[in-house]
């Protein structure tokens, strides 16, 4: 393992990771994030929603530099008497979850077809671009606010097991085109190359040639791809929690604080919603400069 880790530390991407400082201030931010949010129950100085450690006489307290401020509470708390900063913890690992997990679901869907679309060519290839140009033609908020809604109203006392997959999808129907169209374009390169003609000559099965020679030399854009949609996921899922249709209540992520602060920014409690949205923002930007790293890295031009 120490081993692997070394020799991609001196690769190229390794190289270029070292020599960009924006892009180690954005892998260190996210890290941190990340670990944060895996590790909530021992980073967070409390349990927000254990309802039993709540008091209502610290609601809405400023942050603790404040002059009416509590240590206790650094950010300060919430209408309930949540304490800011545990539950910005716990509501970023629920839209990291929400994020990641549809943004894999995405990738999966998309690469398959995509690939799919581009091997085989012909009416099946035709079928799949019209479907995306169909996809394409809504905006992806909007049916992910549909299908989501669709989802509360078929199923109003769903476990949150259920609520959480069906926001996955919902982000996820739109998001697998771009993967798709980009997997076919560079498939379509690479199925006229010599290596896959010769798997051809020796009777290997189509589907070995795409899982086993195609695929690994159509992943790299995907990659980069993937990684800005995590940011993109992760604001949608603000998005829809902001608006009602999200994370179920009793599971609050960004988007749901928020919404809830919203509600008293301007009455000056205007910690509520700022810090939840400073969060998100923090997120969105250290994934989406990975991103633009990443890209860069890959890019053999920009060697």
């Amino acid at each position: 393992m120490k081993a692997t880790l070394l020799r991609w530390w001196d690769s190229d991407v390794g190289y270029s990771l070292r020599t960009s400082p924006m892009a180690l201030v954005a892998a260190a931010v996210a890290l941190v994030c990340v670990f944060c949010a895996l590790f909530a129950p021992w980073v967070a100085p409390h349990n927000p929603f254990d309802l039993a450690t709540l008091e209502l006489s610290d609601a809405r307290l400023p942050p603790a530099w404040s002059e009416h401020g509590s240590a206790k509470y650094l950010l300060g708390t919430d209408d309930q008497g949540r304490d800011i900063l545990s539950a910005l913890i716990y509501g970023a690992r629920i839209s990291l979850v929400v994020g990641i997990a549809s943004v894999l679901l995405s990738v999966v869907v998309g690469v398959a077809l995509g690939l799919l679309a581009g091997f085989t060519g012909g009416w099946i290839d035709g079928l799949l671009m019209r479907l995306c140009d169909v996809m394409l033609s809504f905006p992806a908020i909007l049916v992910a606010l549909l299908i989501a809604g669709v989802g509360r109203a078929l199923f109003p006392n769903a476990h949150e097991s259920l609520a959480f997959g069906v926001l996955i999808v919902s982000i996820s129907l739109t998001g697998w085109v771009q993967y798709a169209r980009t997997v076919r374009g560079s498939t379509l390169v690479e199925r006229n190359k010599e290596y896959v003609q010769a798997a051809r000559v020796t009777g290997v099965a189509p589907l070995t040639i795409m899982r086993r020679h195609v695929l690994p030399n159509v992943m790299g854009p995907v990659l980069v791809l993937a990684t800005i949609q995590v940011a993109t996921a992760i604001i949608t899922e603000a998005t829809l929690s902001f608006l009602g249709v999200g994370a179920p209540p009793t599971s609050p992520s960004l988007g749901t604080l928020i919404r809830v602060g919203n509600d008293y920014l301007f009455s000056g409690e205007w910690w509520i919603t700022v810090f939840p949205g400073l969060m998100l923002v923090l997120i969105a930007l250290s994934v989406n400069l990975l991103g633009d790293w990443l890209r860069d890295a890959l890019n053999p031009r920009l060697r």
